[in-house]
């Protein structure tokens, strides 16, 4: 399955779980509802002047100054159509490599912040994507530990020097402990106890 249609179809469930829940539910995004994350999405394809703010401290004050414009001027329906309609034409040709991955993440910050939530199936094609972006890099460098990325069926990933840490699930909820979603993931760590915690309550992604 080629990249965009993967990034198509997880846009359309970030857009259809935010229509269900309306614009004042919560979300993992900590102090944004579900306005606010689909808000971020239009402005991270709609303003490119935001973007530096995304991933530089300084400058995250004009970004979410942004993101809160379009968030109260932009009734609730377009805000989320807006998002459905896709990215830009010039963005087009990246929109898999650009949004397969966020908007996975994305679509589960809402999912998991409603009470009795439970884990989605994946298509294995999205299940290997997602795991094609899984690595143990990133977490080594937050513990003093080997950390060994598990998931049934497909050979470890390696990363990092010491005691071992084994961090064990599907690759939908590896790639949500990757990306700071520890608390709302369920892949499980084996190995020292306190490592474990340290990982567990490390600031993980960006």
């Amino acid at each position: 399955m080629a990249p965009h249609v993967l990034a198509q179809q997880e846009r359309q469930t970030v857009c259809d779980v935010l229509v269900a829940v309306g614009p004042d539910a919560p979300t993992l995004c900590a102090g944004w509802d579900s306005a606010d994350l689909a808000a971020h999405l239009v402005v991270r394809e709609r303003r490119p002047d935001s973007g530096p703010g995304i991933v530089w401290p300084p400058l995250a004050g004009y970004t979410d100054k942004i993101r809160r414009s379009v968030r109260d001027r932009t009734p609730w329906d377009k805000l989320v159509e807006t998002v459905r309609q896709g990215p830009p034409l010039l963005l087009r040709p990246f929109d898999g490599a650009m949004n397969t991955i966020e908007y996975f993440i994305h679509a589960e910050d809402v999912r998991r912040a409603q009470p009795d939530w439970t884990p989605r199936p994946l298509s294995p094609e999205l299940a290997d994507a997602l795991w094609a972006r899984v690595g143990p890099g990133g977490l080594a460098k937050k513990v003093p530990a080997t950390i060994v990325i598990s998931s049934p069926g497909r050979a470890d990933k390696v990363a990092g020097a010491g005691p071992r840490l084994v961090l064990t699930g599907d690759p939908g909820e590896l790639t949500l402990f990757g990306s700071g979603r520890q608390a709302a993931s369920k892949a499980e760590i084996s190995g020292d106890g306190a490592l474990a915690e340290q990982l567990r309550t490390a600031t993980l992604g960006i």
